[in-house]
């Protein structure tokens, strides 16, 4: 068996999640392979060598480029200079567009092979980048269904593999049993889900935190937990949490368990929608960003919904707070809603389960090693 080097570059949580579980597959059927890795904790677990923390780019926004200019332009340069000196055998570059398209272009310049694991939302906004795309990528796997399609009718190499998220929640007990290890009784559970990044928690948790003091000042008997993502620091978090005074426990590590166990949950935007879809759990999305932002993205953006279960159902299941309407009383009223109402709730659970058979069969990370690896 040749000696094989990989690279992988993954910018945010949730890719260095599926990026550490495709690392494992291509580790058990080469074992000998080196993998250099842009990535956290993990990707680090999974035996690649951290040359780029991913937490040092987290960004939010546009307008958050400029203070963080000096240090992705750094990490650029060390990756570039690490994929010339090195010539790794496959770049793997997984979502997080901005910068992985520079890499992208950059390893192509080297004569290297390129493969993208989990497509940038292109067929949303900015739909001319598939061009660039094409350009440098050798291969792509695609984990929402209608995307083969899509590339495909553009002159690319790509499958669908499923969707990883089917794999991470199998693994989750039944609500009850999440209840109970979480010692939660028979009262109304909401689960506050602000992000996976620093500066999205920022934003949104002190919004979140509202809301659920106006769903405690209606509803005294509902247990309110914070699930936080792994690589937020609690004590960046502790004093908006103190600010807003709302009884809740906050659980770091057992965001799965939390969300199973909730009755609603309300949920910044982002991968965090499709696991809750996922794992069963009502939902409001919320999302807010700056005004300059939001009147481009109005200009920019293709698809009529943001949720991501919204997304790939092709229609509005759980309600999405944008901008002005991401209030905390209009996302308490959503909330209570879906506690009192057991008929919405259940018609959400409904969908959510039509949801899980459209996102494939487990195995999308053993699919796409298979897929990198023909590639070397």
């Amino acid at each position: 068996m040749k000696p094989l080097r990989l690279f992988v570059s993954a910018g945010e949580a949730s890719g260095d999640l599926h990026g550490a579980r495709l690392v494992e597959e291509i580790l058990t059927r080469h074992p000998t392979a080196q993998v250099d890795a842009m990535g956290g904790a993990r990707l680090r677990a999974a035996g690649a060598n951290i040359l780029v923390d991913y937490r040092d780019l987290a960004l939010i926004g546009v307008v958050q480029i400029a203070p963080k200019a000096r240090t992705i332009y750094r990490a650029w340069r060390r990756l570039r200079a690490h994929l010339e000196a090195h010539k790794p055998d496959l770049v793997v570059l997984i979502d997080f567009p901005d910068f992985n398209f520079l890499l992208g272009r950059a390893a192509r310049a080297l004569g290297l092979k390129v493969f993208y694991y989990i497509s940038p939302q292109v067929w949303a906004w900015r739909s001319g980048r598939v061009r660039s795309l094409k350009r440098f990528t050798d291969a792509m796997a695609v984990i929402l269904p209608f995307e083969e399609a899509f590339y495909r009718q553009r002159g690319m190499t790509v499958r669908f593999v499923g969707h990883p998220l089917v794999d991470e929640v199998r693994a989750v007990e039944d609500r009850a049993v999440c209840r109970r290890l979480l010692s939660l009784g028979a009262e109304p559970v909401v689960c506050l889900l602000p992000g996976s990044r620093q500066g999205e928690v920022r934003t949104f948790l002190p919004i979140l935190l509202h809301a659920a003091a106006r769903i405690q000042q209606a509803c005294p008997s509902v247990e309110m937990l914070l699930a936080l993502a792994p690589g937020l620091d609690p004590q960046e978090i502790a004093p908006l949490i103190r600010a807003a005074s709302v009884p809740l426990r906050c659980l770091r590590g057992d965001t799965y368990r939390a969300i199973r166990a909730a009755d609603a949950a309300m949920a910044v935007s982002g991968t965090v929608t499709l696991e809750s879809a996922l794992l069963g759990t009502p939902l409001v999305v919320v999302y807010k960003v700056s005004p300059v932002e939001y009147h481009l993205g109005r200009r920019l953006i293709r698809v009529p919904h943001i949720a991501l279960p919204n997304v790939i159902l092709g229609r509005r299941v759980c309600p999405e707070l944008i901008q002005h309407e991401a209030r905390p009383e209009r996302i308490a009223q959503e909330v209570l809603d879906l506690i009192r109402n057991p008929e919405r709730a259940a018609e959400q659970r409904r969908w959510f389960e039509r949801l899980g058979r459209m996102l494939g069969e487990p195995g999308a990370a053993g699919r796409a090693a298979t897929m990198a690896l023909d590639l070397c």
